[in-house]
């Protein structure tokens, strides 16, 4: 089966004032579709059509060289947006709980600290790229990566590794009619859309 774009689990305007309908449905309709549609075309008569997005994503260091870069750029944006959409929910935001909220105290002293080194992750990283908080040997991290690279493909690939729990797109199609530049007002926006349910359940998951 060719892959395919996942449906937003909210109507495009549930995120708002946060993350605005006209971003959410150029950002899913289009972008993310594009994605899709280029990685079937990238996949055509391969081998590779029958592995799912997780595989591909994991395995693309052994994907052959004459499709590597359309599969690593495309099969990254099918990935990475299909769990991103998952992170938010309408209502949500707010902080965790539980096991989650011990790890990131451990991990980062406070939720205060944790938030800003997340943020600082996403206005570092030069360009277009995502922010993520990741599960590595045991250990929450946070780690960038550029463009459409995500921690699954290692750090070879990607220059950091672990399970992603909770991803922040920071390339300007996610932010850049509400934001326009101001991409640490986008980043702090974030906090108020975050399902900390689903980050938690990666975060069992990953454990």
């Amino acid at each position: 089966m060719p892959h395919e774009l996942p449906a937003l689990p909210y109507a495009h305007d549930a995120l708002e004032p946060h993350i605005d309908k006209a971003t959410m449905e150029i950002h899913h309709g289009r972008h993310h579709k594009a994605y899709v549609d280029n990685l079937n075309k990238a996949l055509a008569g391969s081998p590779l059509e029958a592995k799912s997005i997780c595989d591909l994503v994991r395995e693309i260091a052994t994907v052959p060289d004459n499709i590597k870069g359309p599969v690593r750029n495309n099969g990254g944006g099918h990935w990475n947006h299909s769990f991103f959409w998952k992170l938010m929910a309408p209502g949500a935001g707010g902080a965790p709980t539980g096991d989650l909220a011990a790890a990131i105290n451990a991990a980062f002293g406070t939720f205060a600290d944790f938030q800003a080194k997340f943020e600082a992750a996403g206005l570092t990283r030069f360009g277009s790229g995502w922010a993520w908080l990741v599960v590595n040997g045991g250990k929450l991290e946070i780690c960038s990566t550029a463009n459409q690279d995500n921690p699954l493909m290692g750090k070879a690939v990607a220059g950091c590794e672990g399970k992603p729990i909770l991803g922040c797109d920071v390339w300007e199609h996610a932010y850049y009619l509400k934001y326009q530049n101001k991409r640490a007002d986008y980043l702090k926006a974030f906090w108020n859309v975050v399902n900390w349910a689903e980050v938690a359940k990666g975060f069992a998951a990953a454990k």
